[in-house]
């Protein structure tokens, strides 16, 4: 089993940064890729960004890309979503995800490991 724990969410004002932390323990593997989600009330959960643990190749979908940033540290089994520029529709939690043995993983089936989610909140 895989654990992930994100913590960094909260209120902000709009075009303030936040960055949010996923850290990653339990079983590991060779390969995975890292995900970060988001769910706005009353919406599906979307695909922001992922990252492949063994090399860095980075994906982003195109509402994101310039303002949101997906990296890791090895080290400390944790990946990060620097999020700069926010406006009040990216008010949502946000949940990490982890995806073993997969070489790109972008769709939520993709992901079989999530974690808990962190809201935030930015204001107008």
């Amino acid at each position: 089993q895989v654990q992930l724990v994100e913590s960094g969410g909260g209120l902000v004002q709009a075009g303030a940064s936040l960055r949010l932390s996923c850290v990653a323990s339990g079983r590991t593997f060779s390969s995975y890729v890292m995900g970060w989600f988001r769910q706005a009330p009353g919406k599906e959960r979307e695909f922001l960004a992922a990252i492949r643990w063994s090399g860095g190749t980075t994906y982003y979908t195109d509402s994101v890309k310039g303002r949101f940033t997906i990296s890791k540290d090895n080290a400390k089994n944790t990946v990060y979503l620097q999020m700069n520029s926010l406006k009040p529709e990216d008010t949502a939690v946000y949940y990490c995800a982890s995806a073993p043995h997969a070489i790109v993983a972008t769709r939520q089936y993709d992901f079989p490991y999530w974690g808990q989610g962190t809201q935030v909140t930015v204001s107008s």
